[in-house]
């Protein structure tokens, strides 16, 4: 993954307001994972609401449009082929296209849906809602939710990198198939998953009928909703309270032990999900800097990257996130008298040092 902009803090656009923004929710998954089984949901439930679908196809000959239900939403192929560079021109060129069909007062969908390829890498979508200034103007990315096969999931984990970055990318994870596997082997898959990605909530689904409240209109690249999570902004149930369990396990060196994994090693552990924290307040430029400095020489690994930070002088919460070396935060809600002022982060991705982390984070202290 190439550099795509120099990492900065970047305050919210006043004059955009959320809801003048059509909400996008990207839907991945590995192939066979049951994505248009949910699309089709999405589609044809008595929900109210309109949607525009955007599917991106691998190969010249569009399969997945034609799987998908006929309903009166338009559906858009970009074929492509290839999640990568080239898929965000396309994207925008889709997207840039369906906002011209809205009119003031009348909107002609509600939402959008992408539906990736299962082959693909979710970064560089996601990323699309950050880089285009006319995209980002017009449109919001909700979330991106991955469906993964219980069945398979841990072969996948193994032998796919793209499935690996699809769990990484997850805001959910809608965790399908649960029917075909025990209760022990369906526990030791989510446990794999949270160590992989301890922010996405995980809800478990049976040909995919996870409920679509869970799903859509979320807010998981939303700012505020980040803060409105703060309980479980780093999963508390998982492990000990207000701490990602760090699955952490070096490939380049054995440890002589598993973790408890049974005796071996697992391929999904190089990419995992990393906590720290500071009690003491942070120094907005220290932090700011240390961010910029940490994206740019590690943005191609780390996928995911949210923090709520207690920054000295502040009375409000400097809120933050990333995606690769994108990055953007903003001032939210204040802090309350009763409550503890603390920063935590999250960074999710490969060959994360949890010591070099929180030693960077502690020379922000002020």
């Amino acid at each position: 993954m190439s550099a795509m902009t120099d990492a900065s803090l970047l305050t919210a656009e006043a004059a955009q307001t959320a809801l003048a923004q059509i909400p996008v929710t990207v839907l991945t998954g590995y192939l066979g994972a049951g994505k248009t089984t949910l699309l089709n949901r999405i589609l044809t439930e008595d929900h109210g609401r309109r949607y525009a679908v955007i599917v991106n196809e691998f190969g010249e000959i569009g399969i997945d449009n034609d799987l998908v239900v006929d309903t009166d939403e338009e559906v858009f192929e970009m074929n492509n082929g290839c999640v990568c560079c080239t898929v965000r021109g396309d994207l925008i060129r889709v997207l840039t296209g369906l906002m011209r069909r809205q009119t003031p007062g009348k909107r002609a969908f509600d939402a959008i849906v992408i539906e990736t390829t299962g082959l693909a890498d979710p970064g560089p979508v996601a990323q699309t809602f950050f880089v285009d200034e006319d995209v980002r103007a017009k449109t919001r990315l909700d979330s991106v939710t991955t469906v993964v096969d219980a069945k398979h999931v841990l072969l996948r984990l193994a032998d796919s990198r793209e499935a690996r970055e699809q769990v990484a990318f997850a805001d959910q994870i809608v965790l399908n198939k649960t029917d075909l596997v025990e209760p022990a082997e369906l526990a030791e898959v989510e446990r794999r998953l949270r160590a992989m990605n301890p922010l996405a909530p995980i809800h478990r689904a049976v040909r995919s009928d996870v409920p679509l409240d869970a799903i859509l209109g979320r807010g998981g690249f939303d700012l505020d909703r980040m803060v409105s999570l703060e309980p479980d902004f780093l999963n508390p149930a998982h492990g000990d309270a207000g701490h990602v369990h760090d699955e952490h396990c070096d490939h380049d060196h054995d440890h002589g032990h598993d973790h408890q994994h049974g005796g071996h090693a697992h391929e999904d552990q190089d990419i995992q999900g990393v906590s720290i924290t500071s009690e003491r307040p942070i120094d907005g430029q220290k932090v700011t800097r240390w961010l910029n400095e940490l994206l740019q020489a590690q943005g191609p690994d780390i996928l995911r990257t949210k923090g709520i930070l207690d920054v000295k002088g502040e009375t409000r919460r400097l809120v933050f996130q990333a995606v690769h070396m994108i990055l953007e935060g903003d001032l939210q809600k204040p802090w309350r008298d009763d409550e503890r002022r603390y920063s935590r982060m999250v960074f999710i991705g490969r060959n994360l040092d949890r010591a070099k982390l929180q030693a960077g984070l502690t020379s922000c202290e002020a």
